[in-house]
């Protein structure tokens, strides 16, 4: 039997119809395999000969030359938006609105040609985390950011256009309408009940304990109620705090780990699909958001596997139809194949 479900926070809606795909054929499918990129065609090999010079910054700090360094940041060479000296200016054409698309991109690399976030060490692993974090607190400091979008795009069908493990930080001049229609719905529930949604949720799940993923002492791993797509997971810590940019290093350590086991489990019973995962964080404290008190807000990392795709029904309702149940998917990921 088919559900309609609501997401408590965003209001959006979602058609769970798990009985179209009784058991998710993507399960036993063999997945075409990923050809890298040789290693002589990698922008990111030769970070001075391809002209991504000089890095922002490394990890470990100051190893610019040979292969001591284990991540770099640097500028995107083909950015989405552009820095520039004066901050974003609105303009209209006719009955239109628009922006100036100032802001700025970067990119995280990891040292190794072939291993993905899941391959990683734990040590490096956290140090992708902490150096996102870093990328948010500079972007703090610009009077003309509003908002920072961090991501990892897994896999060509997640949008990825390189092979080198990569992941992408932009500061925009404006609070994404999807963040936006999230922070309303997250702002109702605590006039409403003076308590977080996210605190409540994850209270809510750990006594049911059928969608929890995984979890470690400082985060939780859960297929959310209302998921959009087949394993759907949210990463949440445990510990209320409304800014990624102002959580310890021991919280976000915990993040990280736990991202890094969800997407072990997703290579181990889900066919390692292509995915995207992203940091939901608060909108920085200045422009038009200055003086905002966003502790109602709970910072999570969203993890949206490449499974299904969108077709004419979700283009035109914005309502996603889900074939797999949530409680299913989660047990899945746990290791229940049946």
């Amino acid at each position: 039997m088919s559900e309609l479900r609501q997401d408590i926070i965003s209001g959006d809606w979602v058609i769970l119809a798990p009985g179209r795909a009784a058991r998710p054929k993507f399960l036993d499918a063999r997945r075409p395999k990923r050809t890298p990129t040789p290693l002589r065609e990698c922008p990111f090999e030769d970070l001075q000969k391809s002209g991504n010079w000089p890095p922002v910054l490394t990890y470990p700090e100051g190893e610019l030359l040979g292969d001591k360094w284990k991540i770099a940041v640097i500028n995107n060479k083909y950015p989405a938006l552009m820095p520039s000296n004066v901050c974003s200016v609105p303009f209209e054409q006719g009955m239109f609105r628009g922006k100036t698309g100032v802001g700025s991109h970067q990119l995280i690399i990891t040292r190794d040609h072939n291993k993905g976030f899941a391959d990683l060490d734990r040590e490096t692993a956290a140090k992708v985390f902490e150096i996102i974090q870093a990328c948010h607190i500079m972007a703090g400091k610009d009077k003309c950011a509003q908002y920072v979008s961090s991501f990892l795009n897994y896999g060509p069908s997640s949008g990825a256009s390189v092979w080198h493990p990569h992941y992408q930080v932009l500061t925009l001049p404006l609070v994404p309408t999807h963040t936006i229609n999230s922070l309303r719905g997250a702002h109702h529930y605590f006039v409403r009940h003076r308590r977080c949604i996210r605190c409540d949720i994850v209270k809510f799940e750990k006594k049911a304990k059928v969608r929890v993923v995984d979890e470690n002492a400082h985060a939780i791993a859960i297929a959310p109620y209302a998921s959009k797509y087949p394993f759907e997971v949210a990463v949440i810590p445990k510990k209320h705090f409304a800014s990624f940019r102002e959580t310890p290093k021991s919280v976000v350590t915990g993040v990280a780990l736990l991202v890094q086991a969800v997407m072990k489990r997703l290579r181990r019973n889900v066919n390692d699909p292509d995915l995207n995962f992203f940091v939901h964080d608060a909108p920085l404290n200045q422009g038009n958001y200055r003086h905002r008190d966003y502790r109602y807000h709970h910072w999570h990392v969203e993890i949206i596997p490449k499974i299904s795709i969108s077709a004419g029904f979700e283009l035109s309702t914005w309502i996603d139809i889900n074939t797999v149940d949530p409680d299913k998917a989660a047990a899945i990921l746990r290791g229940r194949r049946g």
